[in-house]
This record gives C-alpha cells, structure tokens and sequence, in this order.
C-alpha cells in the first residue's frame, strides 16, 4: 500500500509537472510596424523654381475615411526635380516624425518609385550602410507631356539583395509595404 501511495504521488507530480511547463523559453517578439498617417513628397526644379508638393494625409488612420490625395499633381516637361519624402504619425500629438525611424534604419527600408506612360523617370540621391538605395531623397525627371501616375511605395525589411531591386524593381523587393499612394500627374 505504502509503495502504491508513493506511486500515485509521482504519477500525479508527473501530470502536473507537465501540464503547466512552459516549452517555449524564447518570448515572442512583437514588432510594431510604423504608423504612417502621411506621405508629403516635395519637387523643386533644379535650377529654382516654386516646389511642388505632392500629399497623401489620412488622419483616420485604419479608420474609414479614404486619404485626401494631391490631385492632380502638375509637373513641367522635360524638367529634373530634387525630391524629398516626409513621413508623420499625425495620430500622435505631436505629430511623430516617422521620417528620423527611417533614416535610423536605413537598412530595413527602401522607397519605391513607378511612373506609367513614360512619364517620368526617378534616381536614388542617398543610400544606407552598405550603399544600397533608402529614397528619402531622389530625383524625378521628367518626359515631354503627357498624363499618367506616379506610385510611391516604402517597403520595410526589402530583400535588397534581390535582382534589380537596388535598381529600384519593386517586384522583387519583398518585405512589407509600410505606405504607398498614386498619384495623377500631368506634365505640361
């Protein structure tokens, strides 16, 4: 009897010993994506001329307003423009400046740039670490006229070693797209 009540205590010891151990050690590590209520894209021409501004501002974030988009953006024909994005969190208040996360990580983003109708064509002006292309600073030539869009895309954690990506292909880029709006364009 003695050496079945010991019995009982070690199979009962063994159930619960097992039942509430916890087999994953490593805790799950959460990572929040940026929160980017807007995108301002600023063009001057080189050379000097009046900046052009191009904006998508979503101040509902997820919520169920569409963004107020720039449109239609006016662009002069055969012209270079200097390029510039600035990235907030107008959610926060203050505004967070999302812009200064993705110059700290460089690295893990890059911006994307996509004209239709030969519109116009983009050059990266600054590049991380290991001299790959982020897009916080670029250059937009433009065609003769014409109409068409301009799509601007920040993926996070692209493959940038992937074919054409540093070229600026974002149909191997992977990662995970943090903002992208398109916008009308004329060029006159």
């Amino acid at each position: 009897m003695k050496h079945l009540k010991r019995l009982s205590i070690l199979a009962i010891s063994l159930i619960l010993g097992t039942s509430c151990s916890n087999d994953d050690d490593t805790p799950t590590q959460i990572i929040e994506e940026e929160v980017i209520t807007t995108m301002t894209i600023t063009l001057t021409p080189n050379g000097g001329g009046t900046p052009i501004v191009m904006q998508t501002r979503d101040t509902d974030g997820d919520g169920p307003n569409a963004p107020v988009v720039t449109d239609p953006v006016n662009l002069a024909a055969n012209t270079t423009y200097s390029g510039s994005i600035e990235l907030l969190n107008e959610l926060e208040s203050p505004a967070e400046d999302i812009t200064e996360e993705v110059e700290e990580k460089d690295d893990e983003h890059q911006f994307f740039f996509q004209a239709t109708n030969s519109i116009a064509t983009f050059a990266y002006s600054d590049m991380d670490g290991d001299n790959n292309p982020i897009g916080l600073s670029f250059t937009l030539t433009t065609a003769a006229t014409g109409t068409g869009t301009v799509t601007v895309t920040l993926i996070h954690e692209p493959n940038k070693d992937a074919s054409g990506v540093s070229d600026g292909n974002i149909a191997n880029a992977g990662g995970e797209e943090d903002i992208s709006e398109t916008f009308n364009v004329v060029v006159k």
